[in-house]
């Protein structure tokens, strides 16, 4: 690694605890940020901060439902209180559902919108005020390729990633003027534990292969550069936009 691109930043990353978002801190303290992972499972990731800081990274865990404000009051107040400042939030989090709208109970419904919208949202809420006193700020949130393209399964979790889409852009424009910049990205099939139900047997891997031209699943690897991408100055003239990282699936 010639260039260290986070040097000297503090990232809070929530769904720290494994797949995506712990990929995203693993990258994130090789390039010098201290990370802070934050997610329900708890022994998960204790175990994801531990090895960050035994391959000489910085990182710790704090326990945060994203759903719950005060649990945000907390993990934010704990930032600024050891660290002094907080540059990066990766609005990560978020559960999976594929019932499709008809068989979809509302309070399924209920359950996907408070930890994809509402936990994205109070991410936002709370992690602004703070990088208004840093002087500058970055939010990542973490959409989906089911906000643009419809399937025959699911229907609450498209919706509410098709929300994301609209948080970030209002996020961008009205606080563009404080030096805070939010992006979205967009992943296509990735392979976690997320979507392992879709991909447990062979013709069901073959089908989620089958929908993308690069013809294979994406790596929480690949998705953790694109966040790396959007969190550093190498992206600064960004600022609500989304980066569809899908292999190809929505330009067909």
């Amino acid at each position: 690694m010639t260039r260290k691109r986070l040097m000297g930043k503090v990232a809070l990353i929530t769904g720290g605890a494994r797949g995506i978002g712990a990929a995203q801190g693993r990258l994130f303290a090789e390039h010098g940020a201290v990370v802070v992972l934050a997610d329900v499972l708890e022994e998960q990731g204790a175990l994801a901060a531990d090895h960050i800081n035994a391959s000489d990274g910085q990182a710790c865990f704090v326990k945060l439902d994203v759903s719950r404000e005060k649990d945000w009051e907390a993990a934010v107040d704990t930032i600024m209180r050891s660290y002094g400042k907080l540059n990066i939030l990766v609005n990560n989090a978020g559960i999976y559902s594929i019932d499709p709208v008809i068989k979809t109970r509302v309070t399924e419904w209920d359950r996907i919108m408070r930890v994809n919208v509402l936990g994205a949202f109070l991410g936002a809420k709370h992690a602004i005020p703070a990088m208004q006193k840093t002087g500058s700020g970055v939010i990542v949130f973490v959409a989906s390729t089911t906000a643009h393209v419809a399937n025959a399964r699911g229907g609450a979790y498209g919706a509410s990633k098709a929300a994301l889409l609209s948080l970030t852009r209002h996020t961008a424009v009205q606080h563009a003027r404080d030096n805070i910049r939010a992006n979205v990205i967009v992943p296509g099939p990735v392979e976690t534990d997320m979507i392992a139900g879709n991909i447990a047997t062979p013709e069901g891997r073959a089908a989620s292969i089958a929908r993308v031209p690069l013809g294979r699943l994406g790596t929480v690897e690949e998705l953790a550069h694109a966040a790396l991408f959007l969190a550093s100055d190498d992206s600064t003239y960004m600022t609500g936009a989304e980066l569809v990282v899908d292999g190809g699936l929505t330009a067909q």
